[in-house]
């Protein structure tokens, strides 16, 4: 377990009531042993080869992207050093094909890295997801598989709740509250290793020096060491470093978002936000933060609540005419 991290609180024998009743509400992460150990997944995975054996019986033939970096890299995937591009390359194959070249790797003394990462199960591996099953995340839930030898997943954050069951190796997962932000580092947005943007900071070695504000992202850190047949829940917006620890590792996980379906994308508006507030005089930026605060994130109570519900206009109940309406303003101010 990193060191430096207080540990994440462990539960077991965890049923679908107490997940929600309990788990959820506290908005921590949280470590469910034994979560997934009944699984046929996890029993034939106790061997590298009989896992392979048991996935593969479900390829179903379709191309698969992959990443893949030399034994240089330390398994970390991650930008070149002079941020000119990223250390790792994406070529295509099956899963059988590059499960195999894992297996081939296994003996290396300094093997490469090899991941297969967020792979729709019902799409590429159809049959899996019916033999391993949980009940804790809702339906709307579809499985992801993610497969490699001895890597890094650098720190980031997903914007869904997310249930990440560990079927072969071990993994460590160090987290940081969605408030650490800015103590993370976080490196570009629109240059990505693979979608959302990542922490800069090497959590199994971090440079202080360089970024001195990492140390009270440490101070609030939790972290934790699973098993094959562990789980774990990774609240919304959670930032997460995941570390696999053996040269053979599966990972199968539950996204999902039961908030009610957005009117546009909050990334975008993040951006707009960025694009005309961002570089304001100091005093103007602090007006719309104000008017964020009481409008968007409602610090204040509901806005306009003092009026009757037909007077509340833009901020009254967003239907979807209302939000028609909103984009069509959007739409005619971003015309130009």
């Amino acid at each position: 377990m990193t060191h430096w991290a207080k540990p994440v609180r462990e539960w077991r024998g965890v049923d679908e009531e107490r997940f929600r009743e309990e788990i959820v509400p506290r908005g921590e992460p949280a470590v469910l042993r034994g979560l997934v150990s009944d699984w046929p997944a996890v029993v034939a995975a106790s061997s590298p080869s009989q896992g392979c054996a048991y996935i593969a019986k479900y390829d179903a033939g379709r191309e698969q992207q992959i990443l893949t970096g030399p034994a240089s890299i330390g398994g970390r995937f991650f930008y070149r050093d002079d941020m000119s591009g990223l250390n790792f390359e994406r070529r295509k194959t099956t899963i059988a094909a590059a499960l195999q070249e894992m297996l081939a790797a296994i003996p290396d003394d300094a093997p490469g890295s090899l991941y297969i990462e967020s792979t729709p199960i019902a799409e590429k591996l159809p049959g899996f997801e019916f033999e391993n099953t949980i009940a804790l995340a809702p339906g709307s839930a579809r499985p992801r598989i993610w497969i490699g030898n001895a890597i890094t997943v650098q720190t980031h954050f997903d914007l869904n709740d997310n249930i990440a069951c560990v079927v072969a190796g071990r993994r460590r997962f160090t987290l940081f509250p969605p408030d650490q932000i800015g103590n993370l580092y976080v490196g570009p947005l629109d240059f990505t290793l693979s979608g959302p943007p990542v922490s800069m900071v090497d959590v199994a070695a971090p440079d202080l020096e360089r970024f001195p504000r990492f140390a009270a992202a440490q101070a609030a850190a939790q972290a934790a060491e699973l098993a094959a047949g562990d789980a774990i829940y990774i609240p919304y917006g959670w930032w997460h470093n995941v570390q696999s620890l053996e040269r053979f590792n599966i990972l199968v996980n539950y996204w999902w978002n039961e908030a009610r379906p957005a009117h546009g994308a909050p990334f975008d508006a993040l951006l707009h936000a960025v694009m005309t507030i961002r570089d304001m005089p100091d005093d103007q930026r602090l007006v719309w933060r104000s008017l964020f605060d009481h409008f968007a994130f409602k610090q204040n109570g509901e806005p306009l609540a003092y009026l009757a519900a037909q007077h509340r206009g833009m901020m009254g109940e967003m239907t979807l005419e209302r939000a028609r309406a909103m984009k069509a303003i959007l739409l005619k101010s971003l015309g130009g």
